[in-house]
């Protein structure tokens, strides 16, 4: 098995009327179930068009399709060729679209009928040639790449199958080139990870409410479903309204959660659905240790706190009795995916001793099952594995049994309802308007979404920092970021701490144990953001 298409393949054989995807009902969706045979009957039609049209190993196409069967026929035709795919994010603005548009170099955009407008805009400013067509009405000849396969020979294990854009510290989002050996063993590994987690083959539900561009449901769980013939649900979103009638009605036996799901679906009036359902266990990260029993005992099924990054391709999972539910806890290294914690110097800290969680394969092979790099900055790779280990920029505790808890995170990092946004590019965005002079963005907690968005600003002399400059600010920034990006606070001030050398230091901005959400004069403009 070398590529994704041949997990697929393999069930399709032997489980044709196994469902594969489930798209469940809601406004301007098309529900219905899609066995493995009929998604094949579908890839092979389309592997049939893109090969007429030029597309082989190496072509990357840029796909915006939303939760729809679309995304998995348009994927796996494309992995057959040894095509990459590029997921993009249907939150993205213009300029979003226009930085991963020109980095990827996408030799062709396949956009939803809503979005085409916007893609054809970037195509118009890209310095490359970007044809875009309509998913939904696909023209009887593609259009062709501009340039030959960059590959010859027929694609294998080392062959990029996907390139992930997650964000980094230093503004824009950096793209993780994956192969299909880092989708492959990331499946696997969910498939055979056990415990409360075990996946019964032919006979699992899998309810996923993250976004396709997320490594979780794209590499992990939908690759999972391939291996195992089982099916993939494609909810629109989370929505905690719909939650439990959508559960029930798709039958779904393992969840997929975010930090911020618990506290919704505990804030919800009871309803009989949550105690209908056949889930036997959720997996996710970020419940708050005080809520995980009570949602347990509410609900009625397990929630196995996991660790993972888009870099990593696998994950650490609390998966099996007695789980530390009233702690941080996520797991222990097994073999496969050995882990450290370390100080600055990359020494052990030592049991109970916070330090950076830093991970690898094994000694002869560090990188294996790993993304394979950062496009287009090899600096940025070696820096993350310097000293043989993959740096997750994340503080962590170990204690003397092996087992490791999440304390913080190193990076410049906002984590938002389980999206991570760079401070830096959000701070980029701000700096060029006309009233602000200096800028500094900083994650504040959030009662629902872990962490939110705070732009402490210096306005331009002769400028006022009131509620009519952040009116603008929130404007101009909502227009050009993902919504969830767009500040959810807004601080006023006449200077921001300095070193000598002029970098900001925002570990002074507020005083050691003051709440920067009690500062005299925060605007909140959390309500404000949204979706379109």
């Amino acid at each position: 098995m070398d590529i994704v298409f041949d997990a697929f393949a393999a069930s399709a054989v032997a489980a044709p009327d196994n469902v594969f995807l489930r798209v469940p009902e809601g406004p301007g969706r098309v529900p219905g179930d899609w066995r493995f045979g009929r998604v094949r009957e579908a890839v092979d039609s389309l592997v049939e068009a893109y090969r007429a049209a030029g597309y082989g190993h190496g072509h990357r196409v840029a796909l915006l399709l939303g939760m729809r069967p679309d995304f998995f026929i348009h994927f796996l035709a494309l992995n057959r060729l040894g095509c990459g795919v590029v997921p993009i994010n249907p939150d993205y603005r213009h300029d979003e679209l226009l930085y991963q548009m020109e980095h990827s170099e996408a030799d062709l955009a396949v956009v939803t009928a809503d979005r085409l407008a916007d893609l054809e805009r970037v195509a118009g400013e890209r310095h490359k040639p970007l044809p875009v067509v309509d998913a939904d009405r696909l023209p009887d000849r593609l259009p062709g790449p501009a340039r030959p396969a960059p590959h010859g020979g027929a694609p294998g294990p080392d062959t990029e199958c996907g390139l992930l854009y997650t964000s980094g510290t230093t503004g824009r989002p950096k793209g993780c080139i994956l192969t299909n050996f880092y989708y492959l063993n990331a499946g696997a590994w969910y498939r055979d990870i056990g415990g409360h987690l075990a996946v019964h083959p032919g006979r699992d539900v899998f309810y996923n409410p993250l976004p396709l561009h997320h490594m979780n449901h794209q590499a992990v769980t939908a690759t999972c479903a391939m291996l195992t013939a089982n099916c993939l649900v494609l909810p629109e979103r989370f929505s905690p309204a719909r939650w439990w009638p959508e559960i029930v009605a798709t039958g779904a036996t393992l969840i997929h959660y975010l930090g911020v799901v618990p506290p919704l679906l505990l804030n919800q009036a009871p309803v009989p659905e949550e105690r209908l359902h056949r889930v036997r266990a959720g997996l996710g990260a970020g419940v708050d240790p005080e809520l995980h029993p009570v949602f347990e005992r509410r609900f009625g099924f397990p929630l196995v706190e996991v660790w993972g990054m888009t870099e990593t391709g696998r994950i650490f999972a609390d998966n099996r009795e007695p789980r530390l539910v009233t702690t941080r806890a996520f797991g222990r290294a097994v073999p496969g995916l050995e882990a450290r914690i370390v100080d600055e110097e990359m020494r052990d800290t030592g049991p109970g001793v916070p330090g950076e969680l830093v991970v690898r394969h094994s000694a002869a092979e560090p990188r294996k099952g790993f993304f394979a790099g950062y496009l287009k900055n090899p600096e940025a790779t070696e820096a993350a594995w310097a000293g043989g280990w993959f740096h997750s920029g994340d503080v962590c505790m170990m204690d003397a049994t092996g087992m490791m808890y999440f304390v913080d995170r190193k990076k410049n990092i906002i984590r938002r309802s389980g999206e991570n946004i760079a401070a830096a590019e959000i701070e980029a965005t701000l700096q060029v308007h006309d009233d602000v002079a200096q800028v500094a963005v900083l994650a504040v907690p959030d009662p629902l979404r872990e962490e939110e968005v705070m732009a402490c600003i210096v306005p331009m002399p002769g400028v006022a920092g009131d509620a009519v400059l952040a009116d603008r600010l929130f404007a101009w920034a909502n227009d050009r970021l993902a919504y969830y990006k767009a500040p959810g606070w807004f601080l006023f001030l006449d200077d921001l701490p300095k070193t000598s050398t002029q970098k900001v230091q925002k570990a002074q901005i507020f005083a050691a144990g003051e709440d920067p959400l009690a500062r005299p004069g925060v605007l909140d403009y959390r309500g404000r953001k949204k979706r379109g």
